[in-house]
Formats: C-alpha cells, sequence, structure tokens
C-alpha cells in the first residue's frame, strides 16, 4: 500500500472506529456485538497477487489486474469471470485496485476469473469524463479479450465495486442505455447483465451536496461535471441489467440509507461495517459471493 493512500486509510479508519455524531453511537452501541473491521485488519494481511497485468492505454494507470482460477483445481476451462472497480473516493492517492486483491483472489479459489481495474481519479487527470472514458475502455476489453485470457463468452456479464467504484459498478449497467453517439456510451458497450454496489455511493448529485462526508464533496463535482443525467445512475435511464447492493448496517461511508435512496434491491448484513464489504472472511463477502456463484451456477 502506497504511502501516499495513508490518508484515506486513517480517513476511513477513523470513520470506522466511531467518528460519528454522538447520536448515532448511541443508538449503535447497544447492538454491537463485536468492533466492526478498521482497515489495518485487511491490509496487514499478507496480499495475493494477479495472474497478469494488461494495458488498455498510455498512462500508467490505465492497466487491468487478471485473475485467473488454477487450472489444475478448475480444469483449462474456459472459467467465467466478473469485472471488478475498486473505491477510494474516485482519488487514486486514497486507493488503487490492489485493495480489491483479497476479494479477487478469493473468487479465483472458486473458480471465477477477475477483470479488475484501475482507472484515472480525479487527482491524477480523472473526474469528468476521463475516468468514465477509462473505466469504460476497460470494460469493454473485457468484451473483446476475455477469450483469450480463458474467460468464458457465454454467461451472464457481472460487474462488482466497492464504495466509489459502486457508482462506477452501477454506471457501467447503465452505460448502454445512453444515447447512441454519446461519446461515454461507446460503440459496442460491455453489455451487464447483473451490477453488483457494495457499499456503493450511486448519487453523485447528492454527494456534492454532503461536504463532512468523508469522501467530502469535490470529488463528486469533479466526477459529475454537471453531466448528472450521463454519469449518475439515479439520473440515467435504466440499463438491461439487474442492479444489487449490498450494504452493512455498521457502515458509515456507506450507510444502508443511502442504497435505500437508490431503490435497486439491496441486502443488508448486520454487525458489519465499510471494510467488511471487501474481506474475503466476512458475512457480507459471503452473501456476495454466493451471488455470483449462483449467477454463473456454480
Amino acid at each position: 500500500m502506497a504511502v501516499a493512500r495513508l490518508g484515506f486509510l486513517l480517513l476511513l479508519l477513523t470513520s470506522a472506529a466511531g467518528c460519528a455524531p454522538a447520536m448515532e453511537n448511541a443508538a449503535i452501541a447497544p447492538l454491537a456485538t463485536k468492533p466492526i473491521m478498521v482497515w489495518k485488519d485487511l491490509l496487514s494481511r499478507a496480499k495475493p497477487t494477479p495472474d497478469a497485468t494488461i494495458r488498455y492505454g498510455e498512462d500508467s494507470l490505465q492497466v487491468v489486474d487478471v485473475w485467473q482460477p488454477s487450472p489444475t483445481k478448475f480444469g483449462r476451462g474456459p472459467h467465467p469471470a466478473v469485472v471488478m472497480i475498486h473505491g477510494g473516493c474516485w482519488q487514486t492517492a486514497i486507493a488503487e485496485r490492489d485493495i480489491m486483491n483479497w476479494i479477487a483472489d478469493d473468487l479465483r479459489a472458486h473458480g471465477v476469473g477477475v477483470w479488475n481495474i484501475e482507472y484515472r481519479g480525479v487527482d491524477r487527470g480523472g473526474g469528468y469524463p476521463a475516468t468514465f472514458q477509462d473505466v469504460g475502455a476497460a470494460a469493454d476489453l473485457f468484451a473483446t479479450k476475455r477469450g483469450e485470457f480463458g474467460f468464458r463468452t457465454d454467461t451472464p456479464v457481472v460487474t462488482i465495486g466497492h464504495s466509489a467504484g459502486g457508482h462506477l459498478s452501477l454506471w457501467l449497467a447503465r452505460r448502454s442505455a445512453l444515447a447512441k453517439g454519446d461519446a461515454l456510451r461507446g460503440r459496442a458497450p460491455l453489455l451487464v447483465d447483473v451490477a453488483i454496489s457494495q457499499g456503493g455511493l450511486p448519487d453523485l448529485r447528492a454527494q456534492t451536496k454532503l461536504p463532512e462526508h468523508p469522501c467530502g464533496a469535490d470529488a463528486a463535482a469533479k466526477m459529475a461535471g454537471d453531466a448528472f443525467a450521463r454519469v449518475a445512475p439515479p439520473e440515467m435511464p435504466k440499463g438491461r441489467g439487474r442492479e444489487i447492493q449490498f450494504n452493512n448496517d455498521r457502515d458509515r461511508i456507506a450507510p444502508p440509507a443511502f442504497g435505500r435512496a437508490y431503490g435497486a434491491k439491496m441486502v443488508t448484513t448486520p454487525g458489519e461495517g465499510h471494510v467488511e464489504l471487501i474481506a474475503p472472511d466476512s458475512v457480507s463477502w459471503g452473501k456476495q459471493r454466493a451471488e455470483i456463484l449462483r449467477v454463473f451456477k456454480l
């Protein structure tokens, strides 16, 4: 984990550890049966590594990590695979794709490949429209290249993203419904069948009005670029895919209220927070994995 990203870890650590309004703490405390995870609980573990890293552009951040199930355990394939997008308040200095390595490895161990996307954050030349162009290009590359990496081309397309990446997962699901000729849509956008949001921040407009939120309001404003109807899922036309939100009731970064406001199906896990959503041994991740395996009929 890069030193430059420690600010994110400290920010979310304090949020997860209880730097919420006293009234909220008072409401939660009697229900708490165990401490919720903080970032060091996940990031201090030995970090799994992907099988390959490929480029979709010239910038150092325009890459994808590819995770392939073991041929010894699962055969030569082809295998189903998901498209994964990390969070970090849309800022590269806060988090990069390796924050998802533990659940990517867990999916790989269950016979599911992973296409883990990196992208330029608002602090690295991203925002509107560059971040969306990056994520769209990386997703479309999955559509054209997945067979070359031993991934099936006849299974449902699943996207999954954590926190700010949940917004991007839902955006990918609705992107194909944008008007033909829209540069963000592209000529042949990836057609998403199931979009999973892990404690996502789907409503960019609402986020721009929350300066006290741990992610602040500025990054969301830079992501929106006053083009909400093209980049904010609640304001975009609905796509063809099914949308599922996984939220935890002790998550102070993306509380269940965010999911309820968005309105898509939501699965809530009690007693867990924001970190557990991408921790391979958590109850909430177990539910997500089960849904992915169900989609792929594994």
